[in-house]
């Protein structure tokens, strides 16, 4: 899926060496048998993070954004509703550089997705997103998130 203004087309090459690199780690990895933890795929320009939680009540959730980071979060299993929004007009509440990491406060609008298993998601630092949405009820979920360099 591809959803942004015209305007950032041009500036997020989603097939750059990068992203095929983080396309082809999630092709060839045993995504069942990995370990939760994060893994190296391109030295600090690619980086996978398994993980495992349940999902939550949209509203004890927050938008968050990255400055350095695009976001592919692949689900492996389980279900997620996804937020997405455009990062301009977003309230901060907490900005964390050091983990390239802000929190928002809860926009009026946003568009959301549902991703299921085998589903993956790109993000690109102009967009906010709020991942960990239960679908219905809280479920466990396994999911992979490749952080790509800018």
């Amino acid at each position: 899926m591809l959803a942004c203004e015209l305007e950032n087309v041009s500036s997020n090459d989603y097939l750059s060496e990068r992203f095929q690199k983080a396309y082809e780690w999630l092709r060839t990895t045993d995504l069942d048998a990995v370990k939760v933890g994060s893994y190296p795929v391109d030295g600090d320009d690619v980086i996978a993070n398994v993980q495992e939680y349940s999902t939550a009540p949209a509203e004890d959730l927050r938008f968050e954004t990255h400055d350095v980071y695009y976001d592919v979060q692949y689900v492996i299993s389980g279900h997620e509703r996804f937020g997405v929004v455009e990062r301009d007009g977003l309230v901060p509440v907490e900005v964390d550089p050091s983990n390239d990491i802000s929190f928002y406060e809860e926009p009026a609008t946003c568009s959301e997705v549902i991703l299921n298993p085998g589903d993956l998601v790109v993000v690109p630092p102009e967009q906010g997103h709020k991942p960990r949405c239960a679908v219905g009820d809280p479920e466990p979920i396994r999911k992979v998130v490749v952080k790509v360099r800018r």
